[in-house]
């Protein structure tokens, strides 16, 4: 990714030198804009995250692969239990920001080189923060899915957070579904961008999937649900392992 194009790194890196109220904007492909203080969550501290995140976190061992790594909160918390962790993100600003911040094992990698690592590198592979919508559509899941199968020991485990799409009343958020399915995508995946100043980066697409619709994409690619940590709103976390 060109850095003039990564405006999340932007938005990091803003955070990171003290900027205050620094906001995600973030566009999607029907016009809708939405604004948020996200950006001072990523670099939270364990004592503010919800019930759901500490749980997942729990559960992690071994040898860790942090996928959308962000600004690292949840990697150098790992980090500091001594686990062995790897962090990969596709925005040049959040490596450097994971850096500065002593991640000690990070690189610019985006989710679709995956296969790069060796077979039974890792034996968790987190993606909080919602980073089940980094595998972006069906197809594109499926595929990333076997290479986390190959990449990982034959104990290896996923945890993901995702989103339920469907649980809104909003009526933009509802004809979007309706849109999307138009056009052949699945209800919840989006078209976006994100903008930080005169930073537009560029479009990519992220996938909100319903409990049932993450099992659909998972079958057939060797894993498995075997928990959920559910939460009071649209979130939730799977704990994903191999198929026995």
């Amino acid at each position: 990714m060109n850095i003039q194009k990564d405006a999340y790194g932007a938005e990091l890196m803003a955070v990171h030198r003290g900027e205050a109220n620094t906001l995600e904007i973030v566009e999607r492909d029907d016009y809708f804009i939405s604004v948020s203080n996200w950006p001072q969550r990523y670099f939270s501290n364990y004592s503010a995250w919800s019930r759901r995140e500490k749980q997942a976190l729990r559960l992690v061992r071994g040898r860790v692969l942090d996928i959308g790594c962000g600004a690292g909160r949840h990697g150098l918390h790992l980090q500091k239990k001594g686990l062995d962790v790897t962090g990969i993100d596709n925005s040049p600003g959040a490596v450097k920001v994971c850096k500065l911040r002593d991640y000690r094992k990070v690189k610019l990698m985006p989710i679709a080189e995956i296969h790069k690592f060796k077979p039974e590198s890792f034996d968790t592979v987190i993606m909080m923060g919602n980073n089940f919508g980094l595998f972006g559509g069906y197809m594109r899941a499926r595929r990333l899915l076997k290479h986390l199968y190959r990449i990982t020991s034959p104990a290896g485990q996923i945890i993901a957070e995702a989103t339920d799409p469907y649980r809104t009343e909003d009526p933009l958020h509802l004809g979007y579904h309706r849109f999307n399915r138009k056009r052949g995508r699945m209800g919840g995946q989006l078209r976006i961008r994100l903008r930080h100043g005169r930073t537009i980066g560029k479009w990519f697409d992220y996938l909100l999937v319903s409990q049932a619709e993450m099992k659909k994409i998972l079958t057939g690619t060797g894993w498995r649900i075997t928990q959920l940590i559910p939460d009071s709103g649209p979130g939730y976390t799977a704990v994903i392992a191999k198929n026995g």
